[in-house]
């Protein structure tokens, strides 16, 4: 599976800014590539605001991304806010959804649990017979969210807005992620400034070993990855490190 991340800079709290660019960097995309899946960062269309009114997603917006998945013929992850939470969406080839994860953990440093309600439950779908879990930013500091799930799972997905002051923790975490439940972790950050923060990319993909497949650094554009995801690879590598029969779920926490 051709896996590609669209790293942008989205503007402050204008939807039909940010498409428009979308549209401009999708253009620069080679149908050659044979992209099966492109994911954007969290709150794809407005930037990280606390406003919802400039965060929630109406028909048009999805309507957008709908038509995106269907000149492209991939499928598409992208984030908004729907019902008060801050979603992960995921539209298939046919533009139709077919996963919606609303983010766990809220980042109350930043005020977010005063302007969105949490989701509750983790989310799951199958993509060219990978099993994909998604999460989105905070939820990266939350190792057990992925622990819970790793056995099920070939591909953890992350969508976020992290600042570049701590991206080093960005790239460490995903990293570790990917090592301790052995299968593929797909980071997709932002860049550019919201008028608050900075931001510096560095989306990356890396395999069940902890091996970088995909590094953006701190570039806009859509990076498609040289490498094609292998269920595979992650069978392999948890078959010759079968580690996880040493876990104690009992000590996990919940």
């Amino acid at each position: 599976m051709k896996i590609a991340i669209c790293q942008l800079d989205m503007a402050w709290e204008d939807k039909t800014a940010t498409k428009a660019r979308i549209l401009s960097l999708m253009s620069a995309c080679s149908p050659e590539a044979r992209i099966d899946w492109i994911v954007f960062p969290e709150m794809t269309l407005s930037g990280f605001s606390m406003n919802p009114e400039k965060t929630t997603l109406d028909a048009s917006d999805l309507a957008f991304f709908s038509d995106l998945a269907c000149r492209h013929k991939t499928w598409v992850s992208f984030g908004g806010v729907q019902d008060g939470r801050n979603n992960l969406i995921t539209m298939d080839a046919s533009g139709r959804a077919v996963s919606i994860y609303s983010k766990i953990h809220l980042y109350s440093f930043g005020g977010e649990d005063q302007a969105y309600r949490p989701g509750s439950k983790p989310e799951k779908f199958t993509l060219h017979n990978m099993a994909v879990a998604p999460a989105v930013c905070f939820d990266l500091r939350f190792p057990y969210v992925f622990w819970n799930a790793a056995a099920a799972t070939d591909i953890f997905v992350v969508i976020a807005s992290w600042p570049a002051r701590r991206a080093e923790h960005w790239m460490r975490l995903l990293q570790a992620r990917a090592i301790e439940n052995q299968c593929y972790v797909v980071g997709v950050n932002r860049t550019g400034r919201d008028p608050l923060l900075e931001y510096s990319g560095n989306s990356m993909i890396f395999d069940p070993l902890g091996k970088v497949v995909l590094d953006c650094k701190d570039g806009e554009g859509v990076f498609v990855a040289a490498a094609e995801v292998d269920k595979d690879l992650v069978a392999k590598t948890r078959a010759r490190f079968p580690f996880f029969k040493d876990r104690r779920p009992d000590l996990a926490c919940a």
